[in-house]
This record gives structure tokens, C-alpha cells and sequence, in this order.
């Protein structure tokens, strides 16, 4: 008759300890990285946000002008909103202001 046990677990396995140097490069690595996100994250509101593409990249400016952008896009969904309700349409409450 067979056997229906399992084998025998293997034992874990020991990743051997970074030394100090690998450590670093990995630190270095990740920083890279993140700062790449957050760049590309700039970029892309430049590209987005009306006035911003072309120019030098001022972080503040890039968020403030993103913010502003936002602000100004709200309120002009607001008024349509208000305009179509009016004229007697409708919004779906999943787009109303």
C-alpha cells in the first residue's frame, strides 16, 4: 500500500546577510526610483495642466498651477451643472456638483 504522508518539510532557507556595501546600493537604488516616480509624476501634470508645458519645472509652481487648474475645472462643472438643471435636463446624481 502507498505511502500518503508528505514528505518531510525542507529546512528554510538562509539568505545570507547583506553586507554593508549592498545594502547602500540598494538604498541608492530605491531613492532612485522614487525620485523617478515623483518626476515623472511632475511631468505628467505638466503635460496636463494648460500653461505649464514647455516651461522650466518649478515643483511649487507645477502644484499650485495643478491646484489652480483643478479649482477653476470644478467650479466650470459646477455652472454647467447648474446651466443644464435650468434649461430643464437632468444630471445623474453620480455627476451632479
Amino acid at each position: 500500500m502507498p505511502s500518503t504522508a508528505s514528505p518531510p518539510p525542507s529546512p528554510p532557507v538562509h539568505k545570507p546577510l547583506l553586507t554593508p556595501l549592498e545594502k547602500k546600493t540598494n538604498h541608492i537604488l530605491s531613492e532612485q526610483k522614487r525620485r523617478q516616480a515623483i518626476r515623472g509624476g511632475f511631468d505628467r501634470l505638466t503635460e496636463l495642466v494648460p500653461g505649464l508645458e514647455g516651461q522650466g519645472r518649478s515643483e511649487s509652481v507645477v502644484l499650485r498651477r495643478s491646484v489652480e487648474f483643478m479649482r477653476e475645472s470644478l467650479e466650470r462643472r459646477r455652472a454647467l451643472v447648474v446651466e443644464i438643471q435650468m434649461l430643464g435636463g437632468e444630471v445623474r446624481k453620480e455627476l451632479g456638483a
